[in-house]
């Protein structure tokens, strides 16, 4: 029996604003099998982004539990969570957060740096990566000097350079218009059929989530109904 990449259980995320207690996240379940190519979407507040936090080890769910690789990322000490981010997730945000003082392939080395991996490796590794995502002629141009496609294509390098367990998206062609938009889907969309790597994206893009396997759509916290796509 094949082991889900993700698992929440009745996921809970409360924040406090002001006198006022908000749910994010109300008891959320999902699953989400190795390989997948899936996307979210809901309204402003549907829980979207809380999500994505919660399955990036970025914040800490008030109650219930999210398994990432079969870790209990939950209930993980916090001087542990940098190293399963490092480890078993890959980025990709909508505005790109390439260091604009560092090249497209240094951008790409950066993690294998905080990984540990010796020079050489990671330089090999990183060209690799931007090779894959048709940016082997742009490695030594620095943001600035790369279009937004590029620029993406160069952030797409960065999160897969690792071989993460699932790569997360927030609104990853926000930024783009409708030509590159498409152009970046599709590249992720046959590397993931290529690596069988797993693509979670937030998006409220409908072209976007046309390409993927599955739709899952929030609504006050909780999955309200989800679409397959067949393939």
């Amino acid at each position: 029996m094949t082991i889900p990449i993700v698992e929440t259980r009745d996921l809970v995320k409360t924040y406090k604003m002001g006198d006022t207690i908000v749910r994010a996240l109300d008891g959320l379940d999902m699953t989400i099998e190795r390989g997948e190519f899936i996307a979210i979407m809901g309204r402003s507040g549907s829980g979207k982004s809380t999500l994505l936090n919660m399955l990036g080890c970025l914040d800490r769910p008030t109650s219930g539990t999210v398994l990432l690789d079969n870790i209990d990322v939950g209930k993980a000490r916090k001087s542990e969570l940098p190293k399963i981010r490092r480890e078993k997730i890959g980025f990709v945000f909508q505005h790109f957060n390439l260091l604009p003082t560092m090249t497209a392939l240094e951008n790409a080395m950066l993690p294998l740096k905080y990984a540990g991996v010796n020079g050489r490796e990671r330089e090999k590794r990183a060209r690799e990566a931007l090779e894959q995502v048709g940016m082997g002629h742009r490695v030594n141009h620095r943001p600035a000097e790369l279009s937004g496609g590029e620029q993406q294509r160069a952030s797409v390098a960065r999160a897969i350079v690792t071989k993460p367990a699932i790569v997360l998206g927030d609104e990853l062609t926000g930024e783009l218009d409708s030509k590159t938009s498409r152009a970046v889907i599709e590249l992720l969309r046959q590397f993931n059929r290529d690596t069988k790597q797993t693509f979670v994206i937030v998006t409220h893009d409908p072209a976007v989530a046309e390409q993927a396997d599955r739709v899952v759509h929030l609504l006050d916290g909780k999955v309200e109904y989800e679409e397959r796509h067949a393939r």
